[in-house]
């Protein structure tokens, strides 16, 4: 008895190469895998297919029409004896194909010819190329429709239905392999069960599973496929809700100490303030200290654009934590970062971070660093201050993660730019605190992650849309090398006329070194046509890099200017002199690496120059560029790119340089890059977490599989009576506590 548990080569039969293909390369071990691993797109087998937009290389899958077959002689140049091939023209809708067979003897020729005799159609496979003006299939594979005499190899059309189904393959497994597997363990798996509750089906109008499989392997319409996506994309989407609706409320579960303030250090410092806070502000201030109130964690995502004013907010709740006795601790991806935000916060606090000491306020407290390069001596004294609680807010890196961090009471920590640290990342630290702490994760630009997070509802959801006064336009121009490279003289000499107007530049690359990575830098991936991920193709070697930049800058275009290198190899010391010389005005042009992304605030840099710009993400681009125009000047951005037009990096520039709104670029970068793992650590996208789920085209399906899920745990908290989705969830959950295990 053949069951969704058995191996696949019960169905498959005892190839040796296609099963090792389609068990180690395709993952698909069991008849369940199978009959799990859908079609990524059909191909309709009663009219010829539509082709346009040929290129070289591409794979391609059409419904042909032999039109011209004709049977050739010649001499194999090795054995000097004679040869044929069977020349064919294959006609679609649009241009046709060459096809050649070759075989040793005439008797073999004849045979190919008599199969493929002019008006015989089929579905017809294979790398397309060019050969003297002409279009031609190289090694081409095909299924003959029509034919009696075909093998167990090839399918008549009568088996293959309306559509054909092109699966997701790898190398030595052809699609009609799977067809064929799968078509024969539609008919001999009986028991395949149902993880949606007919309750549930019957509420949302999906179909059994059972019919869902047939359809969307067999379908006979377009609407037959449509029906079953929507059934297994809403399956996938209510076990993962499932499980982030426990998550969510395990957490509530264990409590969490209430911060109702007490004190008057928040008072004090909103007393001071030169400015008024923006509606947004005033609005989301309010929500954060309802949650904080509350018995159980806060777990809220605050985005916004950049410079929209998400520190202040998020000061301003590290205040009331600590007017409330407990500690709050900000975590940052970057060492400039969190030296620029302790600098920051420190100096917005003025006397009330100098708690206990000489001059500080009443209500004072202390906010202290916490990077990795500190010595172990210069850690000492921090630490302390830290468990004893002396410290009410603390500011580090990952190296507030280390287990010989102990706070005294943590209850709050603050995660900036999240989309750098995972869900486990943020659980190291707030598995430090005695009970949960309230947790507030910012960003500003939501990446594709980010947002997959929003949409299944992990976190709240707080956005400032509003900007404070003082920012100034960012205007964003593409200069395209590819084709026009004598541009790049334009370049620097508008880096040196915004220098001669007093104002200074940045001017970023993708590499420290011609041979060296920056830190915790990825090269920039693109998306193939079946959704895997590629590589972008430009080679590392060449790439602009900031050692060898800065060095042509000085002796080159932008001679007798203050040029300064900046980047994450240098020691923490030189980096934050090169900082403070650049906020001071003693740089005119700071040549970096991504270090300057995110919270670099100097508000007399008015442009950008970024060097090989397709290297970089949508949302680094926009990150990047909100370095400029912070001081009510109008900020310039230059994105310098040798990216080929039509091509996915240049797309990327393209749409970077017609919007500014952080918001519409992160769908443009989910399009692009997908959602990532929603419930675990990878941050780039690849590989998804989601089989058949797009958060942006499946928002719908996801919102009622959510109220599903919500209604289920209502009735059933522990998913005791829903057998099999209850089980299934309980792997999910297993799957992600097991990566963790092996990452931590």
């Amino acid at each position: 008895m053949i069951s969704l548990d058995s191996p696949v080569i019960a169905v498959l039969g005892d190839h040796k190469k296609k099963r090792e293909g389609i068990e180690e390369r395709l993952g698909l071990r069991t008849v369940g895998d199978l009959l799990h691993h859908f079609p990524r797109r059909y191909v309709k087998t009663g009219e010829l297919t539509r082709v346009d937009d040929l290129e070289d290389g591409q794979m391609l899958t059409v419904v042909g029409q032999i039109a011209h077959s004709k049977l050739n002689s010649y001499t194999d140049r090795r054995t000097g004896r004679p040869a044929y091939r069977l020349d064919v023209s294959v006609r679609t809708d649009g241009p046709s194909f060459r096809m050649s067979f070759f075989a040793k003897s005439k008797h073999i020729g004849e045979w190919h010819q008599n199969r493929l005799p002019v008006g015989r159609r089929g579905i017809f496979l294979g790398k397309v190329g060019s050969f003297r003006g002409d279009w031609q299939l190289t090694n081409p594979q095909l299924v003959l429709f029509g034919d009696p005499d075909e093998d167990a190899a090839q399918l008549s059309l009568d088996k293959i239905g309306e559509f054909y189904p092109i699966y997701p393959l790898t190398k030595g497994v052809d699609s009609w392999d799977i067809q064929r597997a799968v078509a024969f363990a539609l008919t001999v798996v009986d028991d395949v069960p149902d993880l949606i509750p007919e309750a549930v089906r019957d509420e949302y109008g999906l179909l059994d599973v059972h019919t869902a499989l047939e359809r969307i392997h067999n379908p006979h319409d377009y609407g037959e496929i449509s029906s079953a996506q929507r059934r297994f994309r809403f399956e996938e989407a209510l076990v993962t809700q499932l499980a982030l609706a426990r998550r969510r409320r395990t957490v509530r579960e264990l409590g969490a100490r209430a911060r109702t303030g007490g004190g008057g250090l928040l008072a004090e410092f909103d007393s001071r303030l030169p400015f008024e806070l923006t509606a947004g502000q005033r609005e989301i201030g309010a929500q954060i200290e309802e949650d904080l109130a509350q018995s159980h964690p806060m777990n809220r995502l605050l985005q916004g654009e950049v410079g929209s004013g998400k520190t202040l907010v998020a000061l301003r709740a590290m205040l009331r934590v600590v007017d409330s006795g407990g500690q709050a601790a900000l975590l940052a991806p970057t060492e400039v970062l969190a030296q620029q935000h302790h600098r920051s916060i420190t100096a917005m606090l003025g006397d009330l971070a100098a708690g206990g000491m000489l001059g500080g306020a009443a209500e004072a407290t202390n906010v202290e660093l916490l990077t990795g390069s500190m010595t172990k001596a210069q850690r000492t004294a921090p630490m302390s201050r830290i468990a004893t609680g002396e410290a009410g807010i603390v500011i580090g890196t990952h190296a507030l993660l280390e287990e010989k961090v102990i706070f005294a009471d943590l209850g709050l920590v603050v995660v900036d730019e999240q989309h750098r640290f995972g869900v486990e990342q943020r659980a190291a630290l707030t598995d430090k605190a005695g009970t949960p702490p309230h947790v507030l994760v910012m960003t500003a630009t939501p990446i594709p992650r980010t947002v997959a997070m929003t949409v299944f509802g992990d976190l709240e959801t707080s956005t400032l849309t509003e900007l404070p006064a003082g920012r100034a336009p960012i205007q964003t121009n593409l200069v395209p090398l590819a084709e026009h490279p004598q541009w790049i003289a334009r370049v620097w000499e508008r880096v040196r006329e915004e220098v001669e107007k007093g104002h200074q530049v940045y001017v970023v690359c993708p590499r420290i070194t011609g041979d060296e990575h920056e830190q915790g830098e990825t090269d920039q991936v693109d998306v193939d046509e079946d959704g895997n991920a590629v590589t972008a193709a430009a080679p590392t070697a060449g790439l602009s890099a900031v050692e060898e930049v800065a060095a042509e800058l000085v002796e080159g275009p932008l001679h007798g200017l203050r040029v300064e290198k900046l980047h994450g190899k240098m020691p923490p010391d030189d980096k934050d002199a090169v900082m403070r010389a650049f906020a001071a005005g003693d740089v005119d042009v700071l040549v970096a690496t991504t270090v300057i992304e995110v919270g670099v605030d100097v508000a007399n840099a008015t442009a950008m120059v970024l060097l090989d710009a397709d290297r970089f993400g949508v949302s680094q681009l926009h990150q990047l560029r909100g370095r400029v125009g912070r001081g009510g000047l109008p900020g310039l951005c230059l994105l310098v790119s040798r990216a080929e037009p039509g091509s996915p990096a240049r797309d990327r520039l393209d749409a970077v340089a017609q919007t500014t709104d952080g918001f519409e670029l992160s769908r443009v970068d989910l399009e692009q890059r997908r959602e990532g793992d929603v419930l675990g650590k990878s941050q780039s996208g690849y590989r998804s977490g989601l089989q058949t789920l797009r958060v942006l085209r499946d928002e719908k399906t996801i919102v009622e599989a959510r109220a599903a899920a919500v209604a289920l745990l209502d009735a059933d908290p522990d998913l005791a009576r829903a057998g099999d989705l209850g089980a299934a969830v309980s792997r999910l959950e297993e799957s992600v506590q097991s990566d963790f295990m092996e990452k931590s």
